[in-house]
């Protein structure tokens, strides 16, 4: 099922982490470089609008590539992504049934990474937005309610996934 990202990933056989970490090597120097000449919080608004923009544009495209309804889009788009990010999280599932999916992420190398270059907000633009483009794509079929991330600081993500009746 991760073919429906392979125009995502350019390569698949290199891993979502290793991408993001060349995705970095030129994010963090204009984003730096526009903090110096904007100013951290307007660089960081511009930086933030267009990232936004691009990944849900991205997710939307390949939900387009997915047939079926929009419960159906969001769960192949949702099983792809989790194939490639789960490598590099860990997790327990606390509830899987029909009407919702609970999950907590209790280490993410994402956020280590980007704690160390000194960007989790950057990290959390590039991954953990990401999760709510997914969710986009299910319409009002799927809702997702994360009250913390590691990114953020907390010591777990949680992920509450909440399904409509078909």
């Amino acid at each position: 099922m991760s073919g429906v990202l392979d125009d995502y990933l350019v390569d698949p056989e290199v891993s979502l982490l290793d991408k993001t970490r060349m995705q970095a090597q030129v994010l963090v120097p204009v984003l730096r470089a526009l903090r110096a000449e904007l100013g951290k919080e307007r660089a960081d608004a511009v930086v933030k609008r267009a990232l936004r923009d691009w990944s849900k544009q991205l997710f939307a495209a390949i939900a387009d590539g997915i047939e079926g309804s929009a419960r159906h889009k969001w769960a192949g788009l949702q099983k792809a992504f989790g194939e490639v990010s789960g490598r590099e999280v860990e997790f327990q599932i606390k509830r899987h049934d029909e009407t919702a999916l609970d999950i907590d992420v209790t280490r993410c190398r994402f956020a280590e990474f980007f704690r160390e270059l000194g960007e989790p907000e950057l990290g959390a633009l590039l991954i953990c937005a990401a999760d709510f483009d997914i969710v986009a794509v299910g319409e009002d079929s799927v809702a997702l309610d994360r009250a913390q991330t590691i990114m953020q600081g907390a010591p777990s993500c949680t992920f509450r996934y909440r399904f409509a009746p078909p």
